[in-house]
């Protein structure tokens, strides 16, 4: 799945853990993005807390649509994502890159803004 793909592809219920192999393609996708400690993270940056705050409610309703939601830390002018699929047992899914496309195209929505 490219990027483009990801960011029109659907959250699965079920989904799998990603293999190695799979794991490091997926990532390749998504280069702002890093696996750690067992889930996929990423901070963004703001101008100002009402640009952060647009884009954590932005990401809550994708979430909500997907029904895969990710752990936010919120900040000032910052938010971090961190997604796991707690139904694969932690394990990082397609669904976990498919909301990181996603919450990168929103990212990228609200900068041209």
């Amino acid at each position: 799945m490219m990027a483009l793909a990801l960011t029109q592809a659907q959250c699965r219920a079920g989904a799998v853990a990603l293999d190695p192999d799979a794991l490091r393609a997926r990532l390749a996708q998504l280069p702002h993005w890093q696996a750690a400690d067992g889930a996929l993270t990423r901070e963004y940056a703001f101008p100002d807390y009402r640009a952060t705050i647009a884009f954590v409610n932005a990401v809550a309703d994708m979430a909500e649509a997907q029904d895969h939601h990710p752990d936010m830390r919120v900040g000032y002018r910052r938010c971090t994502l961190a997604y796991a699929t707690h139904s694969a047992g932690g394990a990082l899914t397609d669904n976990d890159f498919i909301c990181a496309a996603r919450a990168d195209a929103l990212y990228a929505k609200g900068q041209a803004a």
